[in-house]
């Protein structure tokens, strides 16, 4: 078993010393208290180990059908506004559990002897984890209880009140700064460690949380969100500039490079884009978990493109449809791909894809959209129907595109320099066009509309869109459209029950009338009703 493996294999040796508590932050969360635990630096490394078995699992990219980009079995109460508050939610609960954890570790590490910079390693990583929690509690619920140490059943923080976002932020950062600090550069880390938290995951988690609080203050109209976008410039601009990170090229087929990034070719140290990953092992003998994203997530209908995604790629001149000469009516499912973005056919199969054993054969089957992504399904898998494919969870693409969309958003303009620094890099390996300034005035376009279109398309069923919506305050337009599908060829597609179609023939997939979002009530999550029962200091979020 390769090195690398067998460091990740310890964290679930260490589920066996932790348990998590199903309330806020109430259970102890280790039996090893101080006797046996605790002394060097070796307890300090079991105890992080924990914390890596909470990083989100590729089943997480079925946050896409919460937007109108992808579409599962049934539609998503999110996605068409339907959703009621629940009584618990994992996404309250389990990032709780997160924090209790990494708040233990750091109250236990004072009692750890040893190499400082060994132990300021282990709290990097635990600042990080703690950092990723609140985050995502904030993006969901804005305020929310503040606990930054363990409680106990007398401690009267368990019936806290909301804190304040800004205050949460300003101590994810200060979290994730200790762990840039005192993490090593993705490029530096020892093969051994692949897969623990690095500066260089730090400094693109910081872009990410900075991009997003800069946005949703800027569209919601709220002062002070020029300070999140310069951090967003400034964490992305560090790594830029140090040239730890690079896209992916599969040397096999650079052509087909952005398809190989998501296929076990793109796996392991050597891919320079990967920052950071869940990983999962090499196969049953080597394993350290495993997934069925292939067959549960990918071929049984859980996450399938629409026609509203698919509208977005642009052709092969840069240009949308609607201007670009190669447009043409579909006469048959293969039309929309010709002459498109090449990762079109890289992100949803078509006919001239390969497909478990043969040419993929469109049909409707497990798909209410008619579509199916090919993004990390891996054909290999599909008969035994595991897989060991790595999720990747930050990408140095994701760190290029926060990078030029920060900037936009603070200045109002980008130069053409700094496309071709980031965004045009990413053009390049898709062998699109470059995008320019010139080209978006002399074709009529918006720089704003381009950006977000190649954030888009990049990033595709990794998890993005919706937020991406909520924060770009869009979601009240997005989501209240229609679901679409493909364009309806019976002769290829096969027969379809009681079609619901437009004029021209494309599949309605969720009619408007049912869809509807509420922008007094949508950009917040409910808090779960059983942690309003249990704290009265917690009060509901608007309009829930």
């Amino acid at each position: 078993m390769n090195a690398q493996y067998k460091t990740i294999l310890v964290s679930l040796t260490a589920l066996l010393f932790f348990s998590c508590s199903k309330k806020l932050d109430q259970t102890p969360q280790t039996d090893l208290s101080d006797v046996n635990f605790w002394k060097n630096t070796n307890d300090m490394k079991l105890a992080c180990n924990y914390l890596y078995s909470l990083l989100p699992p590729i089943e997480t990219h079925t946050d896409d059908v919460m937007s109108a980009d992808a579409f599962g079995l049934s539609a998503n109460t999110v996605s068409d506004g339907s959703w009621l508050p629940p009584a618990t939610s994992d996404s309250w609960t389990n990032n709780y559990n997160l924090i209790r954890a990494c708040n233990n570790i750091l109250e236990k590490s004072a009692r750890v002897v040893g190499d400082q910079n060994i132990i300021n390693q282990y709290l990097g990583e635990t600042r990080f984890f703690r950092a990723w929690a609140y985050f995502d509690l904030v993006r969901r619920y804005g305020d929310v209880p503040f606990i930054t140490k363990t409680l106990q059943l007398t401690d009267t923080l368990l019936y806290a009140a909301k804190t304040n976002r800004a205050l949460i932020l300003d101590s994810v950062y200060a979290d994730l700064g200790f762990a840039a600090a005192h993490l090593p550069a993705s490029n530096v880390q020892a093969s051994e460690d692949y897969g623990r938290i690095t500066s260089t995951a730090a400094l693109a988690f910081t872009s990410r949380v900075a991009l997003f609080e800069g946005t949703r203050m800027k569209f919601f109209t709220q002062t002070g969100f020029q300070n999140h976008l310069q951090k967003a410039i400034a964490a992305s601009d560090s790594i830029i500039a140090s040239g730890s990170n690079s896209l992916f090229t599969y040397s096999a087929n650079p052509d087909s490079s952005y398809y190989f990034l998501f296929q076990y070719a793109g796996e392991g140290q050597s891919n320079p884009e990967n920052i950071l990953v869940r990983i999962y092992g090499e196969n049953q003998i080597n394993s350290i978990s495993s997934n069925n994203y292939t067959r549960a997530v990918l071929d049984e209908g859980l996450l399938m493109p629409t026609g509203n995604f698919t509208s977005a790629y642009l052709y092969t001149d840069g240009l949308p449809a609607g201007k670009s000469p190669y447009y043409q009516t579909q006469k048959d499912t293969y039309t929309e791909f010709e002459n498109r973005d090449p990762r079109m056919a890289m992100t949803v199969f078509n006919k001239k894809s390969w497909y478990v054993s043969g040419y993929y054969v469109p049909t409707f089957e497990y798909s209410q959209t008619g579509y199916r992504s090919c993004k990390y399904y891996i054909a290999a898998d599909w008969t035994p129907n595991v897989s060991y494919i790595d999720n990747i969870i930050i990408r140095y693409a994701e760190v290029l595109l926060n990078n030029i969309e920060a900037r936009l958003e603070l200045n109002g303009s980008v130069t053409d320099q700094e496309l071709d620094a980031t965004l045009n890099l990413i053009r390049a390996r898709a062998k699109m066009p470059r995008l320019t300034n010139n080209f978006v005035t002399s074709n009529g376009l918006d720089m704003r509309t381009e950006i977000r279109r190649e954030r888009r398309v990049e990033l595709a069923f990794e998890g993005f869109r919706y937020w991406d919506l909520l924060r770009w305050k869009t979601a009240e337009t997005e989501l209240p459209q229609a679901i679409l599908g493909v364009r309806y060829f019976p002769n290829e597609q096969g027969q379809l029950d009681n079609p619901h179609l437009t004029a021209d023939s494309t599949v309605i997939v969720e009619d408007a009338s049912k869809r509807h979002f509420r922008p007094d009530r949508d950009y917040l999550w409910p808090i779960p009703t059983q942690e309003l029962g249990l704290n009265r200091q917690l009060t509901p979020n608007p309009n829930w």
